[in-house]
């Protein structure tokens, strides 16, 4: 198994977000986690990455405890976070992001790979390469923001609300995207307000609900709960 939470607890101060949190991400498939606002998915994969610690509970990559480690020497071991709300540097050009994405690189010829590879996703990104990230459309920064994680080499590829606030067209379009780079190996968590979004495009999910996961099951099969229906797609 490629990623084990195993009763996961995290908080903010006093305040607890998160309790006992246990799921599995298999490698190279897609893995959803889906719920309504404030159900603490940005914590759960802040607490992944490092970005905060754990409360109790442990995270396990490739079998190996990750939980005491920094958010960089996670990214080293092959996991990157695509955070909610994009996170570039607006005044730097969109180029200039990417790269700042490889900063634990030390190869030139594997950067030069990588940028090349994020241009063949993203030929919008290719033709603005030298264009300020905060003058270019929601869409394009999210573009940008994925890219920019795509330098890091991921095995591990954490989105967080890919689709926030983008038109249905671009989203759809993200989405492609996602899914191809699944199919070139990267194993991808996406966390996701859209329930329907993320359970049409991934493998297994999970729905978080204040700080509890409720429900689990291959996608597909969530998709058609009459519960995920009612609760989640007001059908």
């Amino acid at each position: 198994m490629l990623l084990e939470v195993k009763n996961l607890d995290a908080a903010y101060g006093d305040v607890q977000v998160l309790w006992g949190i246990n799921f599995q991400v298999q490698e190279k498939s897609i893995v959803a986690v889906v719920g309504s606002n404030g159900a603490g998915k940005t914590t759960l994969l802040r607490t992944i990455s490092g970005i905060m610690p754990c409360k109790s509970g442990e995270v396990l990559y490739n079998s190996e405890s990750i939980s005491k480690l920094s958010s960089s020497e996670i990214v080293k071991r092959g996991i990157v976070h695509v955070p909610e709300g994009r996170k570039l540097f607006t005044d730097m050009t969109i180029e200039e992001n990417l790269i700042m994405g490889a900063y634990h690189l030390k190869d030139k010829n594997l950067i030069n790979k990588n940028l090349n590879y994020v241009y063949d996703l993203f030929p919008r990104l290719a033709e603005r390469r030298k264009q300020k990230a905060g003058s270019m459309s929601g869409g394009e920064q999210q573009m940008a923001a994925i890219g920019r994680g795509l330098m890091a080499s991921p095995k591990l590829f954490l989105i967080d609300e890919m689709s926030l606030g983008l038109a249905p067209l671009i989203v759809d379009n993200l989405i492609d995207i996602v899914m191809e780079i699944n199919k070139r190996g990267t194993t991808v968590l996406l966390v996701e307000q859209d329930v329907q979004l993320a359970l049409e495009h991934s493998h297994y999910g999970y729905v978080l609900d204040t700080g509890r996961l409720v429900m689990e099951g291959k996608s597909e099969k969530l998709l058609n709960d009459p519960k995920i229906k009612e609760v989640y797609l007001g059908l």
